[in-house]
């Protein structure tokens, strides 16, 4: 029976791991691009509204 290659085992889920976290990072980064693009879509009509004048005080 052939000897076990512990380094071999080793090096492929040191791999998966590095992947894995790769894979994280990719996912998170592009929430995050979203999350901007809804930002700025929602700041929009705010922008628009604090561009108009205030209506006038009743007396």
């Amino acid at each position: 029976m052939p000897k076990p290659n512990y380094s071999f085992e080793k090096r492929q889920r040191e791999l998966a791991k590095k992947q894995k976290k790769a894979d994280k990072l990719a996912e998170k980064s592009a929430r995050k691009e979203h999350g901007q693009e809804d930002a700025v879509s929602a700041e929009a009509p705010d922008t628009d509204a604090a561009d108009t004048p205030p209506p006038p005080p009743a007396v």
